[in-house]
């Protein structure tokens, strides 16, 4: 999957956008609208806390973070030669699986209370009035989908597209 990004003037071509790309199949749980506080959306899709802060790269660092300082906390454990003997193999895996989910835990704490970074640079646009649309495409469909919202919006700007983007967004 691919996230594309594009800045929408206001809420009606929000809506006529959303309309084409449900008649695309693009599901409705792809596409994810963020606004200027106060903006009413309607019915249309509203980016959630998960898109809005950075929740996701937040885990994804806390996860290999924790999961290593897990790891090196069982080595030393084992090393010690009265405690080694009896705990074995598996206090390294406890250890290391312990120390992932207190990554994960105290990272994704951290994420949620942070802004998305990559949103950082639509932030003026947002406060100007415009919508920022999150829309994740299947990879072979991004040029089709592009130029869908080309030919019939040509007042949205298409503003990159994210390589890749988490399985559960």
């Amino acid at each position: 999957m691919r996230r594309l990004y594009l800045l929408v003037p206001d809420v009606e071509t929000s809506g006529l956008i959303v309309n084409d790309l449900l008649l695309a199949r693009i599901e409705e749980r792809h596409i994810h609208l963020i606004a200027k506080e106060g903006t009413p959306l309607g019915n249309l899709p509203e980016a959630s806390l998960v898109q809005k802060s950075d929740l996701v790269p937040a885990v994804e660092r806390g996860l290999s973070v924790g999961g290593v300082a897990g790891l090196l906390c069982g080595l030393v454990a084992v090393s010690m030669p009265p405690v080694g003997v009896v705990l074995g193999g598996g206090a390294l895996l406890g250890a290391a699986l312990a120390g992932a989910g207190l990554g994960v835990w105290l990272s994704g704490m951290i994420g949620v209370s942070v802004s998305n970074s990559r949103l950082k640079q639509f932030e003026q646009a947002i406060q100007e009035g415009h919508l920022l649309m999150l829309v994740d495409v299947p990879k072979q469909r991004v040029e089709e989908i592009e130029e869908l919202i080309r030919m019939h919006h040509p007042q949205a700007q298409i503003e990159g597209t994210e390589p890749t983007i988490p399985a559960f967004p």
